[in-house]
Formats: C-alpha cells, structure tokens, sequence
C-alpha cells in the first residue's frame, strides 16, 4: 500500500506568470524494504489522451529531491507526471565501493535485482493510481547507468530513453528504442571515448544513419532507417555535471517521441 507522507505545492515561472504543481512523497514497500520517490503532477491536463511518465534517475550519492532541482524535467514538460525515485545505499563501480552512499544496481542481478524490483512496484502503482500513458526514463552518471540497464531489461515497458554522463558494457539484443545521449568530452569519471562506443552501439541497435543533422545547439540527430527510433547526441565541451540547457532539451526530445507515438 502506499503511503502519501508529504504533500506540498511548487510554484513554476511559466512565460512569467506562476503556474502551481504539486508535489507528493510516495513511500511503498518493496520485498520487505521501504522505497521513496517524489511525484509531481501535471500542473496541465490533455483530455484527449493519457499523460506520459517520465521517471528522473539520480547520480550515485544523489538524493531524489536534488534531482527534481538539477533535473528538472517537471518544470519543463507541465503535461506530464514526473517521478523522482530515491536510491538505496549501493556500491558504486567508479566510487564508493563500500557502498556507504545512495545510488542504482550496475547490471541485472547485481544486489537480488533491488531497483529493478522498485521500479516495477513504482511502475504498477502508478500506472493504476493515475491511468498514466507512455513511459520516459532518463537519469544522470549512475541513474544513466541505470537507465540503460532498464532499456535492456524492461524495454517492453518503456517509449525513449535519455541517459546522461553514462554507458553500459553491451547494447546487443536490446530491443530499438529513441535513445538521446548526453556527454561531455572532458568528463573525468565516464570518460568521453566510452560514452562514443556506447553511443555507436545505440545508432547500431537503432539502425540509424551514418550521418547525422543538426537538431538543437550542440546536438545531432541521427534518423532511423526504420524511421521511429532515432537517436540524438548532446555533445558539450563539459565534463561530469548535468548540463544546464539539458533538462529543457531532454523534454523536447521526449515531447517529440510522445507526438510520434501518437501519429
């Protein structure tokens, strides 16, 4: 059963004027373990068709509410539930081997599957309670780790994904999803070269184009041949943090594969 334990009311600038979105806490009970996550709602409704979700992964160390503040993907797509899941303490694999900080399962299996178990509960509960529509999925460093992990392992259930500063060891197998990929080529921790071969994968996987066109400032989208799973390259000059314009363009990116999915 789950548990509303917080409920409070954000105030979003929105073309100058204040547009209210609330907030709620979700407390739930997975296998035994108690599991968090910050909702927010739609502060916009579409009669016409069911709202999206999009699920927003922390970086390993992270909290729930610091990503509903650095990824503020809520802000930028008011249409849509946004849930913000909040990580167990976890071995990193770059950092924190002992597991002393908060963060997600590195690979199916790891830790009797923990996260991927939440995110099913998560998925389910919310799903019912809310009649939700298509699934979005992105997450930073580790919570992008985590968002390849569940294109693998949970594909059948999800619309696009967008990982961040991230990368997975294989891609094979994977079923065609639109995938865009932020990086930053002086990344000290995922480093750069890594995230191109994972990203080379993705355009393999997706059967996409060789080349590539511009689709905002420092991306490039790269069309599928079948023609509905493109992926796009967000590629800065940056190094490990979460890019400032990169919440806003992960909602265009999504926005756009929800008005595809539509068609």
């Amino acid at each position: 059963m789950v548990i509303l334990l917080l409920s409070c009311l954000f105030a979003i600038g929105q073309n100058n004027l204040p547009a209210v979105q609330k907030s709620v806490l979700i407390s739930l009970e997975v296998e035994g373990v108690k599991r968090e996550a910050l909702l927010f709602e739609p502060s916009k409704t579409d009669a016409k068709s069911k709202p999206p979700l999009v699920f927003v992964f922390h970086g390993h160390g992270g909290t729930a509410r610091h990503a509903s503040r650095t990824i503020a993907i809520h802000t930028q797509w008011p249409e849509a539930f946004v849930v913000y899941p909040q990580g167990l303490p976890t071995p990193g694999q770059l950092t924190d081997p002992e597991g002393k900080r908060t963060g997600w399962q590195a690979k199916p299996g790891d830790q009797s599957d923990k996260d991927l178990k939440f995110y099913d509960t998560l998925l389910g509960n919310l799903s019912s309670k809310h009649k939700t529509g298509n699934v979005y999925i992105t997450g930073h460093s580790n919570g992008g780790g985590f968002t390849y992990l569940l294109w693998g392992a949970r594909g059948d259930t999800i619309q696009a994904i967008a990982p961040s500063a991230a990368g997975i060891r294989a891609i094979a197998g994977f079923p065609p999803k639109p995938v865009m990929h932020l990086a930053g080529k002086k990344d000290p921790l995922v480093k750069f070269a890594y995230q191109e071969r994972v990203m080379a994968q993705v355009k393999k996987t997706n059967d996409c184009q060789e080349i590539g066109r511009e689709w905002a400032r420092n991306c490039t989208i790269y069309p599928s041949k079948k023609g509905n799973t493109p992926f796009v390259a967000m590629i800065t000059d940056g190094d490990h943090q979460f890019p400032k314009e990169g919440a806003a363009l992960i909602s265009r990116f999504f926005q756009e594969m929800e008005k595809s999915a539509q068609k």
